[in-house]
């Protein structure tokens, strides 16, 4: 087992799951709070149905790889990296704006749906919250699986068993939310798992611009940018850790290493920056006005 992709995707599986089981979580906490069990079976419906959804997707996705032949197989392996990273930085700042709000219009979903007298729209939201985590988890997940395995064959399992441990961490988290256990900081949580999936992310960016240099889609800057191979071997060891989990290549190509970087460094910027919230001052004068 190749720990450094399980490490890749358990972070994947942990960070994902955490925000649908968060969900959820508030979600059945605030019916029972109000008197609302009666509802938990349509809530257990929309979130078993957006799970099922998902697995048949990442099923799909990942057999349709292996239909391919090359070139067209790298083709589709760089597009799914490419698309998958690109999932997954939208989603890291969608959450790290909203993550303040999340439970509060969570709440006023819920109330009004209940006031509408319409149960089984809280089957669809809860349907609708789980997909999205569970199409980005499917897609970024087949994305890891493709990088893994290219660097050796038996990685790709150590992606999903990591996704697998992963995932049922976010589960014990979302029982906990439900159970009253709010101790545990989201905001810093969401922020350094964060972190690692930019890593990640740029680590599928590179892998999918070496796969279109192999297959001569792309020439510009396709020679050597240095090696390290003799230093840190990116096929063991530590090397083969840093490279499932981060990207890392012992000799990477000149483009490959230009667009890992011109990637992760704005990311990381952007993405560092304090969120813009609000000043009393601001909400009293537009509550005022």
């Amino acid at each position: 087992m190749e720990f450094g992709a399980l490490i890749g995707g358990l972070v994947t599986g942990l960070r994902e799951g955490v925000e649908a089981a968060l969900i959820v979580g508030i979600i059945l906490a605030y019916l029972a709070q109000t008197g609302n069990r009666q509802h938990f079976g349509k809530i257990w419906i929309g979130t078993l149905a957006a799970v099922g959804l998902s697995l048949v997707l990442g099923v799909v996705l990942f057999v349709t790889v292996g239909e391919f032949r090359a070139p067209y197989e790298q083709l589709f392996e760089a597009a799914t990296m490419l698309l998958a990273a690109g999932v997954l930085t939208w989603m890291l700042f969608w959450m790290r704006r909203q993550a303040r709000n999340v439970k509060g219009e969570l709440h006023a979903a819920v109330d009004r749906v209940l006031s509408s007298g319409g149960g089984w729209s809280l089957a669809f939201l809860a349907f609708t919250a789980v997909i999205r985590e569970g199409v980005e988890t499917s897609l970024f997940l087949v994305g890891q699986v493709n990088a893994a395995a290219s660097t050796e064959a038996d990685a790709g399992w150590s992606v999903l068993i990591g996704a697998l441990i992963g995932l049922a961490i976010a589960v014990v988290i979302g029982w906990g939310v439900y159970a009253g256990a709010r101790r545990i900081n989201y905001a810093t949580f969401f922020r350094w798992t964060g972190l690692a999936l930019i890593f990640i992310a740029a680590g599928l960016i590179s892998r999918a611009v070496h796969e279109l240099v192999e297959i001569g889609a792309i020439n510009v800057g396709s020679q050597p940018a240095f090696d390290l191979s003799g230093v840190l071997p990116d096929d063991s060891g530590l090397g083969l850790f840093l490279r499932a989990l981060l990207g890392y290549s012992s000799s990477p190509e000149v483009i490959t290493l230009v667009c890992y970087l011109l990637y992760l460094v704005p990311v990381l910027w952007l993405y560092l920056r304090p969120v813009a919230v609000a000043k009393a001052s601001e909400t009293s004068a537009a509550t005022t006005g």
